[in-house]
């Protein structure tokens, strides 16, 4: 699950849309994320064509009150083809002998103990810590090859969240995405456009589809967190190049990590070869640090080049690289009104691959690595 580094909001943003902390107090008490703005003059300059969300917010067609087709939000203006297809499933349990995270039992979701270590230096793991890590990130991969056997044409987003689910507490391990910040699932689905963090719903899967599955869990006080994206069917020329291009960022990246590189570095290396693939490389959303939270320090790792991420990888620390990459030259993101679902402006599609890393002595350990990357 990708860590949110939100840029200035504004279209016309005289300071090229720099990440940004002033956020939209409206859009705050309505419960979406990710409305943030530079200064006041970029918040008051679109404060007119911004209001459109909060009424889109506001419409009678809710996740909980969908249209009579089963699609909610009747009136938001789509950048793709792709339409959610409600009502969502209950809420699935946990056995109460499961340890979890802290949010997972708080009304908000909020993650307290991250932010209660906000700001801190990221942490460097001993060898017993290491070691559960390595297991957490085992399962992870168990249950992510687990969930890629259910790609196919015909079966729906819910149905492989609740085999993940069960795969997941058949492992004594909760499903960290289940009530992060309120997130109604257990895995984060996105198909085709969906550039992060779907939500599980009814629609079946189609011919055609590409399908990220991202897999997220706590074990023994630790974290996991990777994904991939599948085709479903078979699939175009276009979707195939994007799903190589993809891994091949990923890939690239992670053979520059070890101690002393610097986190700003990896979107050197991603951004050249998403744009030889006529491509463009998300900036909304980043890696991040992981261990017994599931996102800590570092708490920013663009996928970008020229970024300005600080701080140089030491032994110990443990954080993951996963760049979502879209088709065609929009790097720039669009937010359903479910305050998740992340799609590209222009409706092309959309791939990510992630794994969670360890920074070693002399380099770097792929610790939800599968069979075929060892």
């Amino acid at each position: 699950m990708s860590s949110l580094t939100v840029l200035c909001q504004s279209s016309n943003c005289p300071h090229g849309n720099p990440p940004s902390r002033l956020e939209c107090p409206t859009c705050n008490k309505l419960g979406i994320r990710g409305s943030f703005f530079c200064g006041q003059e970029c918040f008051k300059g679109n404060l007119k064509t911004h209001k459109i969300i909060h009424d889109l917010a506001r419409s009678p067609a809710t996740a909980a009150n969908p249209s009579q087709d089963g699609t909610p939000f009747p009136n938001f203006d789509y950048a793709g083809t792709l339409r959610p297809v409600y009502p969502l499933s209950p809420k699935r349990e946990v056995p109460e002998h499961i340890p979890r995270p802290d949010y997972a039992t708080h009304e908000d979701g909020v993650p307290t103990a991250e932010m209660k270590r906000l700001g801190q230096p990221p942490r460097l793991l001993n060898s017993e810590e290491i070691q559960k890590m390595k297991f957490a990130c085992r399962l992870g991969r168990e249950v992510l090859d687990i969930a890629a056997a259910m790609v196919r044409p015909g079966v729906t987003t819910d149905e492989i969240d609740a085999v993940v689910h069960q795969a997941t507490i058949d492992r004594n391990a909760y499903p960290s995405p289940l009530n992060y910040r309120n997130f109604p699932k257990s895995v984060c689905t996105s198909i085709n456009e969906t550039v992060c963090h779907g939500i599980p719903d009814r629609r079946k899967l189609q011919e055609g589809d590409i399908i990220n599955l991202d897999i997220s869990l706590y074990y023994d006080g630790f974290h996991a967190d990777l994904n991939a994206t599948y085709p479903v069917g078979d699939i175009d020329e276009d979707s195939k190049k994007l799903i190589r291009t993809t891994r091949q960022c990923l890939d690239e990246a992670i053979k520059i990590c070890r101690p002393g590189a610097l986190f700003r570095d990896i979107g050197k290396v991603i951004e050249p070869i998403a744009r030889a693939n006529g491509c463009a490389v998300v900036r909304t959303y980043t890696g991040h640090g992981i261990n017994d939270l599931f996102h800590a320090a570092p708490t920013n790792v663009p996928h970008y080049a020229k970024n300005k991420a600080v701080g140089t990888m030491k032994p110990g620390m443990c954080f993951t690289i996963e760049p979502m990459i879209n088709l065609g030259s929009n790097w720039d993101t669009h937010h359903w009104p479910d305050n998740w679902t992340a799609t590209t402006v222009d409706g092309k599609r959309s791939a990510q691959f992630e794994e969670t890393l360890l920074i070693t002595e002399t380099g770097v350990e792929v610790l939800t690595a599968g069979d075929a990357d060892l």
